[in-house]
């Protein structure tokens, strides 16, 4: 399981990256729709691997508890 973890948090700061970059790369890409997918999909990375590392986090914790 902590390699699991270690992948959903590989996956948020992928996220982050990505809307880093775009942000970074808006100049040289010039289609306002092509910055604006990048950072709505490095945003929706982020969102769906944090709440993934928070279940994974209650589970331990919880399971932990009832043994």
């Amino acid at each position: 399981m902590n390699q699991l973890a270690l992948l959903f948090l590989a996956g948020v700061l992928a996220g982050f990256a990505l809307i880093v970059v775009t942000d970074l790369a808006a100049a040289f890409l010039t289609s306002t729709a092509v910055i604006n997918f990048l950072i709505a999909a490095g945003a929706i990375a982020v969102i769906v691997f944090a709440l993934a590392i928070i279940f994974l986090a209650l589970k331990a914790l919880f399971n932990n508890v009832t043994r």
